[in-house]
């Protein structure tokens, strides 16, 4: 195995690891409304390993690449990296705010700075970051497809419930910074 290859095989280990550890440990906590999820959480975790597995299994049984060229290994990996570190940043930025389900905590305020002064779920676009940056590394059309369509369906999902949420918990207040900023990609959705 290469030096590209191993980066890229601790980068996987490094996401599934941190991913699981966020379940497990940033649950809503008893003070917490709870029951606003709808089941995002468990779509989520059926629809990202599921889309790996595919992604890896179709880059194996057919070859439709993207290019010829090396290059998108290393673009490929570093969307991998981005995403996996600045998710981490994300999170701990949120504070006790961010929980795996989908809650609103006591006290819960609206985050506006940093990346979310222009992103309301820049966590999500920095997953679907790293699920596009697989689909790259793999170097296959429908590795890439697999990849990236059922976690941005289901972050979709989520996305729909989440902002109902805060709609119901912050009104007005939400409703005019969600016209003030995008969904998932800076300056475009």
């Amino acid at each position: 195995m290469n030096t590209l290859g191993i980066i890229f095989t601790i980068s996987m280990i490094a996401w599934f690891l941190s991913e699981f550890l966020y379940k497990n440990i940033l649950k809503s906590g008893e003070k917490d409304k709870k029951g606003k999820d709808k089941s995002t959480l468990n779509l989520l975790w059926i629809a990202i390993p599921l889309s790996v597995a595919l992604a890896v299994t179709f880059s194996y049984i057919t070859e439709f690449p993207i290019t010829n060229e090396l290059w998108i290994l290393y673009v490929g990996e570093a969307f991998i990296l981005i995403g996996i570190i600045l998710r981490v940043f994300i999170i701990r930025s949120l504070g006790k705010y961010f929980t795996v389900d989908v809650t609103i905590r006591e006290n819960h305020k609206i985050k506006k700075e940093g990346f979310y002064k222009y992103l309301r779920h820049p966590s999500y676009s920095f997953s679907l970051l790293t699920s596009l940056g697989l689909g790259l590394y793999l170097n296959n059309w429908l590795s890439l497809l697999f990849a990236f369509i059922p976690p941005f369906v289901a972050f979709s999902y989520r996305i729909r419930i989440e902002e109902r949420t805060l709609i119901e918990q912050f009104g007005e207040e939400y409703l005019e910074y969600r016209r003030k900023t995008k969904k998932l990609i800076p300056f475009m959705y």
